[in-house]
């Protein structure tokens, strides 16, 4: 598994992590994850999938780096404190290594929110500050509320259909030493409509499958390997892929390690 610096954080993580959205699969797909060097394990408050991490990565924090997120309905300065205290609970941890705004919130100062988001930090609760789903105008915002930490991270969707981010929030990302973390890196399994086995040229497939089934067959590759070694192997970007299984999970993280060659 390669690994990649976690923008300004200094830290190492896997190019391909562990997503938690929907996710039904119990301990022993994460477990095979971490084995297999996917030992970045994002979560959240949403997705009620907390208590799940926390019993799969039980005996062996040591080697997860863990994200969760505190939802944007809860950015009040003491509603973010309670928030992490709830995921430390829930996870069986005491410190978070990323914790995320999940949406930004108009209704609540920003300048508030990462207040609390650096309390967590100072009282040694949580060690990097991320955000998901900011346009650069939310990150520019937070950046000028933060005080005495950057922010590290943007969550954002983003796969071979999803592209919007590459106009604006890609490249301000990348300007400023932040890490671009991918969700529905398989947009949500519609990429790989036979569920992430080899695709062949079939009735009913889309153009995307079909691409990515002659692209996967000249490499000798799966259509879901393909589509998320595109996505891991750009600059700054980590892709999280969920699975609820272990063969699914032994073939996302078989994605890694290679490169796809430019086409003529």
């Amino acid at each position: 598994m390669e690994l990649k610096r976690l923008g300004a954080s200094g830290v190492t993580v896997p190019e391909i992590g562990l997503g938690t959205w929907r996710y039904t699969g119990g301990s022993e797909p994460l477990r095979r994850g971490i084995e297999l060097g996917a030992n970045f394990i994002d979560t959240a408050e949403m997705y009620r999938t907390e208590d799940q991490v926390g019993e799969a990565i039980a005996g062996m924090r040591d080697r997860v780096f863990i994200a969760t997120k505190v939802l944007g309905s809860n950015l009040r300065y003491d509603e973010v404190l309670r928030a992490a205290d709830q995921s430390l609970r829930l996870l069986g941890v005491d410190k978070i290594d990323l914790y995320q705004i999940h949406w930004p919130n108009p209704g609540v100062p920003i300048a508030e929110t990462m207040r609390a988001m650096e309390r967590l930090v100072a009282d040694g609760l949580v060690d990097y500050i991320g955000v998901s789903n900011f346009s650069v105008e939310d990150l520019q915002e937070a950046q000028a509320a933060m005080q005495d930490n950057p922010i590290v991270s943007n969550q954002i969707l983003y796969n071979l259909r999803r592209r919007r981010a590459e106009r604006d929030v890609i490249p301000y990302c990348r300007q400023h030493n932040i890490a671009v973390i991918a969700y529905s890196p398989l947009h949500e399994g519609a990429l790989v409509g036979d569920g992430g086995g080899r695709l062949r040229r079939a009735l009913g497939l889309s153009r995307d499958q079909q691409a990515l089934a002659e692209i996967a067959d000249e490499a000798g590759k799966t259509a879901a390997q393909v589509a998320l070694n595109w996505v891991a192997d750009q600059d700054g970007m980590i892709a999280i892929p969920k699975s609820n299984s272990v063969a699914r999970t032994e073939e996302n993280c078989a994605a890694s390690g290679w490169h796809l060659t430019a086409g003529k």
